[in-house]
């Protein structure tokens, strides 16, 4: 049994209902709206948020429609944020497939972003959870404020493993957080689980945006980026910022502020992204991964009772820093 298979395998009805769903929500009769969102259902993804989302409801109860409701509409928020993101870093590629705004323009894009977020607000207010759409709405708040700091911090000539942090934690891991916490809310877990569960979707999502960080000092045709991508958006990441801390190099300082001026080239980027590996930039990302790693396994082993839900978020811990795409 492959990796992905075995971590659905405690939720596996449920989560082929959710895509029956999903599909659903994502389907439009006609028009410019019904080709978009058909170019976005052939992205398709693994769904790796709303699966932890369903396995953390089953953990601590039975998966229901509040729990298929909830996991469409964090679905669709993220997905609206994918579309948004693509506009605003001006990419033309998201995971290998041409971007919404590469494939039509950026005003039909930012418009069905629009239209999707409004899906996902519409599909969370079926749960009459009024927890679980506070929840949503501040996740909406903190994904689009990650958005501004990522901006202003393209700006800022410092260079902080304290606000690359503060970024992932309200790009990516706030995401994370609120799968695992919506989950739980939906079947009724007491306030003391939520906190719990979301502390280890927080871990988890921190974990997740570092393995994507680390990708971006290799090529890879199934990412949809190539090398020192991030660089070329103005984005210095942990393994960059751990080199140049730790070396007295002046010359690569002089390429990280090039980074953040947009200034720099691509020969200069692989300057840089072989200095980030030569002086451990990417062993200490890794290492970081595998302290969010152990305390994502730490809250298994005290807060997991079943035995297949327990190998399944095992599982998923060790697909997000093994993964290779």
């Amino acid at each position: 049994m492959d990796q992905l298979s075995l971590i659905k395998r405690p939720i596996e009805q449920e989560f082929n209902l959710f895509k029956e769903q999903f599909s659903e929500v994502m389907t439009y009769d006609e028009g410019l709206l019904a080709k978009v969102l058909s170019h976005i259902r052939q992205r398709g993804g693994k769904r790796m948020r709303p699966i932890l989302m369903l396995l953390m409801a089953k953990n601590y109860g039975q998966i229901n429609q509040t729990t298929l409701n909830s996991a469409i509409g964090i679905e669709l928020l993220h997905t609206a944020s994918l579309v948004h993101d693509d506009v605003v870093d001006e990419s033309s590629e998201r995971r290998g497939q041409a971007s919404v705004n590469a494939s039509f323009d950026n005003k039909t894009a930012v418009l069905v972003g629009d239209y999707i977020l409004s899906t996902a607000l519409l599909r969370v207010s079926y749960t009459d959870n009024r927890a679980i759409i506070e929840n949503l709405a501040e996740l909406g708040r903190t994904l689009a404020s990650g958005e501004l700091l990522q901006l202003s911090n393209i700006q800022n000539e410092e260079i902080s493993e304290e606000v690359y942090y503060r970024i992932i934690s309200n790009k990516t891991a706030v995401l994370f957080e609120s799968c695992a916490a919506i989950g739980a809310l939906s079947v009724g877990a007491s306030k003391e689980e939520v906190e719990m569960v979301s502390e280890f979707g927080r871990n988890l999502g921190i974990m997740f945006q570092i393995r994507d960080d680390i990708f971006d000092y290799y090529d890879s045709k199934e990412i949809g980026k190539p090398t020192g991508n991030d660089m070329m958006e103005g984005k210095l990441t942990l393994p960059v910022i751990y080199a140049l801390k730790n070396t007295p190099f002046d010359s690569m300082l002089t390429l990280a502020k090039k980074v953040k001026a947009g200034t720099i080239n691509k020969d200069e980027i692989a300057v840089l992204v072989e200095f980030t590996k030569k002086y451990g930039g990417i062993e200490y990302a890794e290492s970081q991964m595998e302290i969010y790693r152990q305390l994502c396994l730490d809250y298994i082993h005290k807060h997991v009772t079943d035995e297949d839900i327990e190998k399944s978020l095992t599982a998923y811990v060790d697909y997000v820093i093994y993964r290779t795409l």
